[in-house]
């Protein structure tokens, strides 16, 4: 009871070639490859935004400025 040979193994991927098909262990392939990905490009992308941005204020004043229409009139009024 020692561990599987070659052959078994080969054994073992015709039996599931067979069983699941070519198409449906491709797709389960690349899914999973997707997945990996994603996760480390968040990762990554975690390390990375844990620093506040250089310059938050201006950047807010820039889209501003840019656009005048999403400007918002409103009165304060007193509770009473």
């Amino acid at each position: 009871m020692g561990s599987f040979s070659i052959w078994h193994w080969l054994i073992v991927l015709v039996i599931v070639l067979l069983v699941f098909g070519t198409k449906k262990l491709k797709n389960l392939g690349s899914d999973l490859g997707g997945a990996v990905k994603g996760f480390k490009d968040g990762i990554k992308d975690g390390a990375a935004g844990d620093a506040p941005p250089a310059n938050p204020a201006q950047q807010v004043t820039a889209n501003k400025a840019a656009d005048p229409s999403n400007t918002v009139d409103v009165e304060a009024k007193t509770k009473s």
